[in-house]
């Protein structure tokens, strides 16, 4: 198997419907949703729930995840939008960005249909860890900046632009893996360790940890395994992957949202001072050679020599902020001119304080300036991840 990447262990279809406000301010007056009812916990067990909880992350402004009571609430409410069906899971998604740019990976999937089967890449083996197709879509819910919903007593107005994820995924929930793809990537210089985070039962999460464990003792001693945190069901679940595989992992990823959960505190992304008080504390909760946080504005790596991260952060955000420009559809010459961009003058001012604090634990690199009202806000970490490993993999073999 020559594959020098290996990415899992998730995948899933994602329903990104076209936003259009005249219908969430119908679907409002039509199930009489009003102000006092909003709240991000809302359970979803009705499409009633489903609308209250999408009004809910407008008016806070921000993105998030939640499961809903079944995939059929999910059918029934993009039936009201224009969608496009894509694929999603970290891994799967990090597949196709890195495949635009020559890189080839091997994949491990949960669920397989027609929609994965036509849109991963071709030249990406993979193995399977279900015996039948299946689809349990996930519904993306993408709004711009100055998103509108007036209705009733509802009066809200988006600051900024982001998404909301939601899905009942059975195959993500239960997370079976196939222990055949150890053999399949036996030659990996790098693996990504992605998709735990939708699962519910610490029981069966621990019997899979014990499958990933006997995989990776498989694997080369050498290989640099690159875990993407993401918004678990059940947050002790993170720390219960982090302690079971602490002696395997060598990096932990995760956004702004992430790192702010963990912290327990809202942070100014620009200020110094208290992300690098927050970097402190985070790893002690995930204790893990090297923390990189990727977020709107910046990327950083924290650990020893960080510096050896500059190529993998900057190709990370170019990858980004290229599928957050141009979708997709992005091509080589879309990539080539992000990379050529200047970066946000916050983010470099960000990013000049951060690389000039004594010693060499820390590495940031600032986020290009780009100027885009209706912009791709889901995959954004995915796609962080498809430019990171590959420039890693790079350096790796100049060495």
């Amino acid at each position: 198997m020559k594959e020098s990447i290996a990415l899992g262990f998730g995948n899933n279809v994602d329903y990104e419907i076209v936003w259009d406000s005249q219908v969430i301010d119908n679907l409002t007056s039509q199930y009489d949703i009003h102000q006092d009812e909003l709240n991000i916990n809302t359970v979803i067990n009705t499409e009633r729930d489903l609308v209250i909880s999408i009004l809910s992350f407008l008016q806070a402004g921000i993105g998030g995840e939640r499961s809903v009571a079944s995939s059929a609430i999910i059918e029934h409410f993009s039936q009201n939008f224009e969608k496009k069906i894509t694929l999603g899971g970290t891994s799967v998604r990090a597949a196709i960005a890195m495949r635009k740019l020559g890189y080839t990976s091997a994949l491990h999937l949960v669920t397989l249909n027609d929609h994965v089967r036509r849109l991963i890449p071709q030249d990406s083996p993979y193995v399977y860890s279900n015996t039948q197709d299946s689809l349990y879509p996930h519904l993306i819910v993408q709004f711009g900046q100055d998103t509108c919903v007036q209705a009733g007593d509802i009066d809200i107005c988006t600051d900024h632009p982001n998404r909301i994820i939601y899905h009942n995924d059975t195959d993500n929930i239960t997370m079976k893996l196939n222990e055949d793809f150890a053999d399949l990537i036996a030659a990996a210089r790098v693996l990504l360790i992605s998709g735990f985070n939708a699962m519910q039962n610490e029981a069966l999460l621990t019997d899979r940890l014990a499958s990933l464990s006997r995989m990776m003792a498989k694997l080369p001693p050498d290989i640099v395994v690159y875990c993407e945190d993401a918004g678990f069901f059940d947050p002790s679940f993170s720390q219960l992957i982090y302690r079971t595989l602490a002696q395997n992992i060598t990096i932990v990823s995760l956004n702004e949202d992430e790192l702010q959960d963990y912290v327990d505190r809202k942070l100014d992304l620009l200020n110094a001072s208290q992300i690098t008080d927050a970097l402190a504390d985070l790893q002690k909760l995930i204790s893990v050679p090297v923390i990189v946080v990727h977020t709107q504005y910046w990327a950083l790596a924290y650990g020893d020599n960080a510096t050896r991260f500059s190529n993998a952060l900057k190709g990370g955000v170019t990858m980004a902020t290229t599928r957050f420009r141009y979708g997709d559809d992005f091509t080589v010459e879309n990539h080539q001119t992000i990379e050529r961009l200047p970066p946000t003058p916050e983010g470099a001012l960000f990013a000049e304080v951060l690389n000039k604090l004594p010693g060499n634990k820390i590495y940031c690199v600032p986020v290009a300036q780009v100027e885009q009202s209706n912009a791709t806000t889901v995959g954004l970490g995915d796609a962080f991840v498809g430019g990171f490993l590959p420039a890693l993999l790079t350096g790796m073999e100049t060495k």
